[in-house]
């Protein structure tokens, strides 16, 4: 087993993903760069402060984070079609497996392929 830190903060979003904060969060958010957020903060019926996000990055646990399976084909292995988050390819006649799951990672190599 092996863990890649925070993999998923290095991912890039390929769709627009609009997210909405609320409460604290939303106002912590608001303070960090008022100029900014705060023309996007409101108030819903209750008066919670909400606050509408865009997201640049994946985060934990989405989907995006399976974009390392573009890397490993790159390096040559194929996703299984029947589990997008499991990888095979023939290394010196062996099969290595990679299974993920956001940012951990388990490497299964030497089986002999029939």
């Amino acid at each position: 087993m092996t863990d890649i830190p925070a993999a998923f903060l290095h991912v890039d979003m390929k769709d627009t993903v609009h997210m909405v904060l609320q409460g604290t969060i939303a106002e912590h958010i608001v303070k960090l760069k008022p100029t900014f957020y705060r023309k996007y903060k409101w108030q819903n019926k209750k008066g919670t402060p909400m606050l509408y996000v865009q997201l640049k990055n994946a985060l934990y646990g989405m989907l995006q984070v399976a974009l390392l399976s573009d890397t490993l084909i790159i390096w040559g292995f194929t996703i299984n079609p029947y589990d997008q988050f499991v990888a095979n390819k023939l290394i010196k006649g062996k099969k290595c497996t990679i299974i993920w799951h956001v940012e951990n990672l388990k490497i299964l190599y030497g089986t002999k392929t029939l």
